[in-house]
């Protein structure tokens, strides 16, 4: 299917929230807002969500990104690298708006700063949104949309830390995309989560 296929694919998605697993739902619920639509997404940001931004979709998002993804649709391995671009597409679409073009990597309360900053809840929620509206507007071809992944082990030093996750289709491996680990506009962490889970 062509670009342009892929165009009107995303322009007549419908405005209703996803079907959505247990756990991805909690994610949303756990703060009272709404999940993604394809049409829309809130933007978490400032630890724990305590700052809020819409995302409404513009004609030309969606075109940016289906360009992007389209140019990864030869492979699950081109599909993740074009994922890494569409989440620095979203960093800097969303960055000088709410000024999180200032975050760090790995920030937290130690940042002094959370209101330039994403916790990793924060990232979880904006990366599995963009996701689920990539994934509506049918522009993963190789992946589905996991359920997000937490580690933590305070008997090893490890620091509790969550986030989104793909499932590639035909071998079900689960691959995590962790925006936290990096700053501003940077590709985020895209590696099996049963390697994920023994970083810290």
């Amino acid at each position: 299917m062509g670009v342009i296929g892929l165009l009107l694919i995303a322009a007549s998605s419908p405005a209703h929230s996803f079907e959505l697993s247990t756990q991805q739902a909690a994610i949303y619920s756990a703060i009272s807002i709404f999940p993604p639509t394809a049409q829309r997404m809130t933007v978490c940001y400032s630890f724990g969500c305590r700052r809020r931004e819409m995302l409404d979709f513009t004609p030309g998002d969606r075109a940016t990104l289906t360009r992007i993804m389209v140019a990864g649709r030869a492979s699950a391995a081109a599909e993740r690298a074009a994922v890494q671009k569409a989440e620095i597409w979203f960093d800097r679409r969303m960055g000088p708006m709410i000024g999180t073009d200032k975050r760090v990597a790995k920030a937290d309360f130690r940042a002094l700063d959370d209101k330039h900053n994403y916790d990793c809840w924060d990232t979880t929620r904006n990366t599995m949104s963009l996701l689920l509206v990539l994934q509506e507007w049918g522009l993963l071809k190789y992946h589905v949309v996991g359920d997000p992944h937490y580690r933590g082990n305070a008997l090893v030093l490890q620091t509790p830390h969550n986030t989104a996750v793909l499932v590639e289709r035909a071998t079900k491996v689960e691959w995590v995309v962790d925006v936290w680990p990096r700053g501003y506009a940077q590709p985020p962490d895209v590696m099996p989560v049963e390697k994920w889970v023994t970083e810290d």
